[in-house]
């Protein structure tokens, strides 16, 4: 295994964590997470909060597994665009909204890129 194989893995599971964990923290505190929503001018909060989590879950997956990597990056950072747009573009979000921008680059990079060799896609990462 070469260097730079392993660093497209743990790179691409470095960003899966991130919304694994968020998926997860939603699913357990999901009425918190639905008041939060709703405090920030959310309609239907339940509705969107579930997608959130289905978004968040199966793209991870996506990630972590290499498996339609393009598609769960895409998925990802399309989610992630919103979210940002929605509940981090206020002065005090500032910290959260470079963090998001940071973490889209990650994404746009396994987009452009594919998930490398060590993925269920394989070496060319077309699947």
């Amino acid at each position: 295994m070469k260097t730079d194989e392993v660093l497209s893995l743990v790179g691409r599971l470095f960003i899966a964590i991130i919304f694994l964990a968020a998926a997860f923290g939603k699913v357990t505190n999901f009425d918190d997470t639905v008041k939060f929503m709703q405090a920030h001018g959310m309609p239907s909060a339940s509705f969107f909060c579930v997608g959130a989590i289905a978004i968040e879950g199966i793209g991870a997956v996506s990630m972590i597994l290499g498996y339609r990597t393009r598609w769960g990056a895409s998925a990802l950072a399309a989610f992630l665009v919103v979210a940002t747009w929605i509940f981090h573009t206020a002065p005090d979000q500032r910290i959260q909204l470079l963090k998001n921008l940071a973490i889209l680059g990650g994404l746009l990079n396994v987009i452009a890129f594919g998930p490398g060799p060590i993925s269920l896609e394989g070496p060319g990462g077309r699947a």
